[in-house]
């Protein structure tokens, strides 16, 4: 029976359906819809976050605190973010960069951390309330944070208690990618090093960073609640709830990609530079670098940084895959301990209306039993 492919037209009694067509239909439709994505940076001032940001991205994404600016720090951590539409090659982006101005600025930096959770929390509330409505915005607009970028300060000795303390919260709730800033302030020597010290401090704490290098495990947890009725002269806890959750595991990342998340893996935490500042090389060669006494560190040379690696991994090769694992991991981790809990808040609520009634059932009249 004759055959036909894509991009022929089929002839009567061809087996050709044009299933493969799917593919070529979903790059369309994405290309109409665009992309969004949104990116948190943290870390002291001065470490360059904009500047990296914005060699990142090859734009003004974010404006850098002129130097001299005698405006006083953030007496707490700020969360502010600022949001940019670029376009290359017909693909259309939608990216918000959310900065922290004040982490890590002050003497006492207790709990300097509650900021950043409760609005990445926040953000999958909104997402949430959304989700429930009768009538809700599609595509519902997603202002969750897909990748954290933790800047480390370039000391040379290992992870602080700040940094141990921040990862061990950021880990379970967003995807969190750790860089050394300002990596040309290090040797090669030190900076190997000091990336050992940090992958060592990260292993001992249980802290899990991006990529992973195993399958991540999303968990669906079927809630059931059952109540049980007991007798106390003293109090008015009659009734006892026990909720009990099964969890069916499915894989989020493909096993094929592991291979590639472990090459990946070993440059972490990446050493990175960052500029926005064009110079000519030898050859006539224009590269993004910095200008030392001792010659000129180019930014997107892999022999010099790791900035190369991490552009590559956040923008070329995994953007996707941290928007997948937000919506399919953290966001749906987030989502079923919320609904857990609204669940068994509404059925404490009914029991105890009941027993204040005097176990009367309003729906159907009858007495608890």
């Amino acid at each position: 029976m004759p055959q036909a492919g894509p991009g022929s037209t089929p002839t009567e009694g061809s087996t050709y359906v044009g299933i493969d067509t799917l593919q070529e239909q979903t790059r369309l439709r994405a290309l109409r819809r665009g992309y969004s994505f949104n990116l948190m940076v943290i870390g002291r001032s001065g470490l360059g976050k904009s500047t990296l940001v914005n060699t990142l991205f090859k734009s003004t994404t974010v404006s850098r605190r002129k130097v001299g600016n005698v405006d006083p720090l953030p007496t707490t951590t700020q969360v502010r973010h600022t949001s940019t539409a670029l376009t290359e090659g017909g693909v259309h982006l939608d990216l918000t960069i959310t900065d922290t101005p004040g982490f890590g600025d002050h003497v006492n930096n207790e709990n300097c951390w509650d900021p950043i959770v409760t609005y990445i929390e926040k953000q999958y509330e909104r997402y949430l309330e959304e989700e429930q409505k009768v009538d809700r915005l599609l595509p519902i607009p997603d202002t969750r944070i897909h990748c954290c970028l933790y800047f480390i300060s370039p000391t040379g000795h290992s992870l602080s208690s700040l940094d141990v303390e921040v990862l061990s919260r950021l880990d379970k709730i967003t995807n969190v990618i750790p860089v050394i800033a300002k990596a040309d302030t290090l040797t090669v020597e030190e900076r190997s090093a000091f990336k050992e010290r940090i992958r060592a401090d990260l292993t001992d704490h249980g802290i899990n960073i991006y990529p992973p290098t195993s399958p991540t495990t999303n968990t669906t947890t079927n809630t059931t609640t059952t109540t049980t009725n007991t007798s106390s002269t003293t109090t008015n806890d009659h009734n006892t709830t026990t909720t009990t959750t099964t969890s069916p595991k499915t894989t989020t990342t493909n096993i094929n990609d592991l291979d590639s998340n472990t090459k990946i893996r070993e440059r972490v935490p990446f050493g990175v530079v960052g500029s926005c500042v064009w110079h000519e090389v030898h050859g006539g060669r224009a590269v993004l670098g910095r200008r030392c006494s001792w010659g000129m560190v180019e930014v997107e040379n892999k022999n010099h940084n790791d900035f190369a690696y991490l552009r590559d991994m956040l923008i070329r090769t995994h953007m996707q895959d941290l928007i997948d694992s937000t919506s399919e991991r953290h966001y749906e981790n987030f989502r079923r301990v919320r609904l857990a809990k609204t669940a068994t808040a509404t059925t404490t609520t009914t029991t105890t209306t009941k027993i204040m009634n005097g176990g009367q059932n309003f729906d159907n009249g009858e007495k608890l039993k």
